[in-house]
């Protein structure tokens, strides 16, 4: 049981080092020196868990989805309203970006993927298929217009989200991403709320205050 422990500490250490470099570097220039000096353990006990870098990066976007979707299924697991459920699954996903080092790296490995050949849809097929069950409800609830093509939004949404998070990331290193992921709502849902929603004039923002610009 002591060796099961050191050898899950040394692997979540080897994913935690290998993160911080991917950030930084990119795949293609992160070396497996720089991650086991980062890691604070010899090649040894790195090539132990991870035969290759590709195998390295592979279980950074792992844990990177798997941070995502824990995160995620707790939200869920609340029973908010559909719509205000969405906007909070997008100001915990910013807020990810910004406490998370691993979340930050497994977005970048999932951009530089073709470098590597790993197949990245899984994550996004999966948050757009969320999205869409979601709108499907929203509408249920006369929170969002019955016209609203569910799979059309889903997709959209994930898109907007993607480019919002990686703009905010060229430009102020995602300092500002949770203003910028409120502004796209605020922009969004206008387009797509219930007509009961646009009678309330406190409807709209207080639907919009959720993500809070506040990084917490």
């Amino acid at each position: 049981m002591v060796l099961q422990d050191r050898a899950k500490a040394t692997r979540e250490a080897v994913i935690f080092g290998a993160s911080a470099v991917f950030e930084e570097h990119g795949y293609g220039s992160a070396s497996l020196t720089q991650v086991s000096e980062a890691a604070k353990v010899t090649k040894g006990a790195l090539y132990f868990h991870f035969q290759s870098k590709e195998d390295l990066a592979r279980a950074v976007i792992e844990e990177q989805h798997r941070i995502v979707v824990a995160e995620s299924e707790a939200l869920l697991a609340e029973n908010r309203p559909a719509l205000p459920t969405m906007i909070l699954l997008c100001r915990a996903f910013g807020l990810k970006l910004v406490h998370e080092p691993v979340v930050r790296a497994g977005i970048r490995l999932t951009l530089e993927a073709s470098a590597f050949g790993q197949l990245v849809q899984g994550p996004y097929q999966d948050w757009i298929a969320v999205m869409e069950q979601l709108t499907d409800r929203a509408k249920r609830e006369r929170q969002v217009r019955s016209s609203v093509d569910s799979a059309a939004f889903a997709r959209y949404l994930v898109a907007s989200f993607t480019g919002v998070q990686m703009v905010s990331g060229v430009l102020t290193g995602r300092a500002d991403v949770m203003q910028r992921i409120e502004e796209m709502w605020a922009l969004l849902l206008p387009g797509i709320m219930h007509r009961d929603l646009h009678e309330d004039p406190t409807a709209l923002s207080g639907l919009v205050s959720a993500v809070s610009l506040s990084p917490d």
